[in-house]
């Protein structure tokens, strides 16, 4: 049942990429609830009251997705893969607006409840944490995408190896390795 659903997303994610319209708009409500996951994933290390909602998360996400006029979608993984990265992306590049708005960049009018809303060190985090992601990647792109896969994207270890046409031992130890590299580069910073 699960693989006949994976399967009816691939082909329609295909289809899309081959200039389906139909297929784009068919497959949206099939995503969404994974879409929405994903996006509850990253908010639920938010702060509350986080001026991004879950909804609105995967709405830019999904429009940066639909976006996308040269990707040729391999599979419904490809595509969680991306989506994952969008909204890491989408939640960095709220943060970093937000800590240049609050030390006056800009002269950008940032509201009292809003400026409450992002503590400095949450921000600092999220910054930290793509900081130290991008690094990752200069140095070993494939341990930067495991973690993208399974940290911010949610797929399980067979899921992550099968995007990544790599074997489950090898998840393993890139994920068990950059897990190090990213502690350790994260306290030094």
């Amino acid at each position: 049942m699960e693989s006949d659903r994976a399967e009816q997303i691939t082909d329609m994610l295909i289809a899309w990429s081959d200039g389906d319209r139909a297929a784009a708009d068919s497959v949206l409500p099939i995503v969404y609830d994974e879409l929405h996951r994903i996006a509850h994933r990253y908010m639920s290390r938010e702060n509350p009251g986080h001026t991004l909602q879950t909804s609105g998360l995967v709405n830019e996400a999904y429009l940066k997705l639909v976006d996308q006029k040269r990707v040729h979608w391999q599979n419904r993984l490809h595509f969680f893969g991306l989506a994952a990265q969008m909204m890491r992306r989408i939640l960095v590049d709220h943060a970093r607006k937000l800590k240049y708005a609050k030390h006056g960049g800009g002269a950008l009018q940032v509201s009292l409840d809003e400026a409450a809303a992002v503590s400095n060190e949450r921000t600092a985090e999220v910054i930290a944490l793509d900081d130290a992601l991008s690094s990752l990647a200069r140095l070993d792109p494939q341990q930067s995408r495991v973690v993208e896969f399974r940290f911010f994207g949610g797929l399980t270890i067979p899921e992550t190896a099968a995007a990544l046409e790599i074997s489950v031992d090898m998840v393993k130890r890139e994920w068990s390795t950059a897990k190090a590299w990213l502690y350790r580069e994260m306290d030094n910073s």
